[in-house]
């Protein structure tokens, strides 16, 4: 129940985020997956560690393509939409 609750809550915030927070999130979770999975057995806290970092700046690299000439505003009343980017910004 514990881990089916700790899911759910995941998927509630990243159903909210853009392509390329999303993306960060789940390459930095399975980064940490796989890189405590394949550390050596004394050192599966730095593996995690630096597969979970990996993994973020992949997936959000990832996400970011997918998000194409899309910049992230925010209004006066503190709401965050997306649109085109201003001409000449990458």
């Amino acid at each position: 129940m514990k881990k089916l609750l700790s899911c759910l809550a995941l998927l509630v915030t990243l159903a909210a985020c853009s392509q390329t927070e999303q993306g960060a999130a789940i390459g930095g979770l399975g980064g940490a997956a796989i890189g405590s999975a394949v550390a050596a057995p004394g050192n599966r806290a730095e593996g995690a560690l630096v597969g979970g970092a990996v993994g973020a700046v992949a997936g959000a690299l990832i996400g970011r393509a997918n998000e194409p000439n899309r910049c992230r505003y925010r209004d006066r009343y503190g709401r965050t939409y997306l649109a085109a980017c201003p001409r000449g910004y990458y």
